[in-house]
């Protein structure tokens, strides 16, 4: 079984959560027993999570040696010049070493659902819309990314891994992706 679920906001990857008071877990969604996250987004980060209960599968969607692509709006303060974008193009040199290359491009906002809460907006601050696509998953990858060329990330949603798109799931939202999501 494959789910495909938009994550929202503030909410953490897993079912449960021992801190005090309690943070939202995925178990408040009603999601199919016996399935677990493949990979991960961060309790701040919205948008497409999958979830299986394929050992194997959640290997192939998540093990940077497949290179599944992953793709995210991200909402970045700034106005991102040329050579900005070239350096994530490019890979970016990060503390845990150097990024494979991105796929990036600056996009008009996207039509997305009010995020609660909002994100903060300053009038003397522009902020853009980048879509970009990376190939390996490591933790809090793309907002390092903006923030190592300058462009710190206000907003972020992932909206497709592989061929699995979130496509009109509203937040808290989810599908089954059907059997022939084990190819």
């Amino acid at each position: 079984m494959l789910i495909a679920f938009n994550k929202p906001f503030g909410v953490l990857c897993q079912f449960t959560d021992r801190s005090q008071p309690p943070r939202p877990t995925l178990a408040g969604f009603a999601l199919p027993a016996g399935v677990y996250a493949a990979g991960r987004l961060d309790h701040d980060s919205e948008g497409l999570l999958l979830l299986t209960d394929d050992g194997a599968l959640a290997h192939r969607l998540t093990d940077p040696a497949h290179k599944q692509p992953k793709t995210y709006w991200v909402q970045v303060e700034g106005a991102p010049t040329l050579d900005q974008l070239a350096r994530l193009r490019d890979g970016v040199e990060l503390k845990d070493g150097p990024t494979r290359p991105a796929r990036v491009g600056l996009i008009p906002p996207p039509p997305l659902w009010p995020r609660d809460p909002p994100v903060r907006f300053r009038k003397t601050v522009p902020d853009a819309w980048l879509a970009l696509t990376i190939t390996e998953g490591r933790n809090r990858q793309v907002r390092r990314m903006t923030a190592a060329v300058g462009l710190p990330t206000l907003r972020l949603v992932r909206i497709a891994i592989g061929t699995h798109r979130l496509d009109r799931l509203a937040p808290g939202q989810w599908r089954d992706e059907g059997p022939s999501a084990r190819q």
